[in-house]
């Protein structure tokens, strides 16, 4: 479970801000939209709102890139890279800084404090605690290539430290090893999964996976038949590209880099009834997901792998423009699943998105909406509707933003001027 990640110096967050999973003492929506885990009280759902540049999509990619950072950097092939960390570029103070990450969450029932902080060139620092009890206990702090490793909790990363580049991370290293915490960890990290609302196919994989038994293909149907979409049956197929499936005008050295990385090419074949002159059934026509589907029914399944994944393991997804192409009924059927009977393993969804029709007191706690704002300086702000003082739970949270009274909001001049032909005056 997420419980907050907080990030500095990286895109348009100059100064640290910090993202929360935790419930406030709100009796709102109690029952559906919040669960405990040990002492803490924590929100299933929680949405961004913003004017477009406004650090909502930041904010999301800050957590995808510690997420790709602890999978990735240790593998023998980040040996010689630059760390691809992008730092807040309008202000002189942040030149020489690096960028910092830090978050918490909470594995088999143990809660954890992990961060970092990086520049182009190097891991500056690293650390990770654990909350056994009550106090705070230190895994290890590392400070550039000095390590203090705590050797009866954390005794994986006795030794390692003269293994670790100085472009990895500590924890990726120790994992790679073998050690039972660290390992324990990055599953985590695992299951804090990603999609993109603009960009298709990423994860269309994991939904071909679901395909391949009848339980999960099942509810990947019953997925299309809620959105609507008319489909009758839906195939996948997945298959490691070979040097021959390659294009022949292709480099050579470009085809064994591709083979020896296990890229796999994927395809997903939907199947529609096909109706005779008195629409009486005569067969079925297939499609191509790519070349004949809409832009939106492309998407739903896209995303379906992901989604049924996380309901079924409690993981986290992130879902940057949640709303894109997506009907505003199918949007809110998303949504409502997380806090639904069906999320009995109390999995989380955190998504950025313009659908005001979401904003309600009837669907989110004041803690569970959150606003990205960047001022004159280019810098991004982070604040949650339950820190705004005098708005009260019955508020009618979609007008009162659409007014500006949160603000987060664009301010728009008048685009008819566009078309007025100047005047001599001017």
């Amino acid at each position: 479970m997420l419980i907050e990640f907080s990030v500095a110096n990286y895109l348009s967050f100059k100064d640290r801000v910090t993202f929360s999973m935790v419930a406030s003492s709100d009796d709102a929506l109690r029952e559906s939209n919040i669960f405990s885990s040990g002492k803490k009280r924590l929100v299933k759902s929680a949405v961004i709102y913003g004017a477009n540049a406004s650090g909502k999509s930041n904010l999301l990619s800050a957590m995808g890139f510690m997420r790709r950072m602890v999978l990735v950097s240790s593998k023998e092939t980040q040996a010689n890279e630059e760390i691809d960390v992008d730092n807040f570029k309008l202000s002189t103070e942040c030149d020489e800084k690096p960028s910092f990450f830090e978050i918490v969450f909470i594995r088999n029932g143990n809660t954890y404090r992990y961060g970092f902080e990086a520049d182009r060139k190097r891991i500056r620092t690293e650390w990770l605690f654990t909350v056994p009890s009550t106090k705070e206990a230190e895994l290890f702090v590392r400070e550039d290539n000095r390590f203090k490793i705590n050797r009866s909790r954390f005794r994986e990363g006795m030794g390692l430290d003269t293994k670790t580049r100085e472009n990895a991370l500590f924890l990726s290293v120790c994992a790679h090893f073998n050690g039972e915490v660290s390992k324990n960890l990055l599953l985590w990290f695992k299951n804090f999964r990603f999609v993109h609302g603009l960009y298709n196919y990423a994860h269309l994989g994991l939904t071909i996976d679901k395909l391949k038994t009848a339980e999960q293909k099942q509810r990947v149907m019953e997925m299309t038949h809620m959105a609507d979409f008319c489909i009758d049956d839906v195939e996948g197929r997945e298959e490691k590209l070979t040097m021959e499936k390659l294009p022949k005008d292709m480099p050579e050295e470009i085809k064994r880099d591709i083979v020896k990385r296990g890229i796999t090419e994927v395809e997903l074949k939907t199947t529609h009834l096909k109706y005779g002159e008195h629409n009486d059934e005569v067969g079925t026509v297939v499609f191509d997901l790519r070349e004949n589907e809409s832009g939106g029914t492309q998407k739903l399944l896209s995303m379906a792998g992901p989604l049924l994944d996380t309901i079924e393991t409690g993981g986290i997804l992130v879902i940057d423009e949640l709303d894109a192409r997506l009907h505003p009924l199918l949007t809110r059927a998303i949504v409502a699943l997380f806090s639904s009977p069906a999320n009995d393993k109390n999995a989380q969804l955190v998504f950025a998105t313009h659908d005001t029709n979401l904003l309600s007191n009837k669907f989110f706690r004041r803690d569970q909406i959150w606003f990205a704002e960047k001022d004159r300086y280019g810098v991004s702000d982070l604040y949650s509707l339950a820190e705004l003082r005098g708005v009260r739970k019955e508020a009618s949270f979609g007008k009162d933003y659409i007014l500006g009274k949160y603000g987060a909001i664009p301010f728009i001049g008048d685009m008819t001027w566009l078309f007025c032909e100047a005047s001599d005056d001017y």
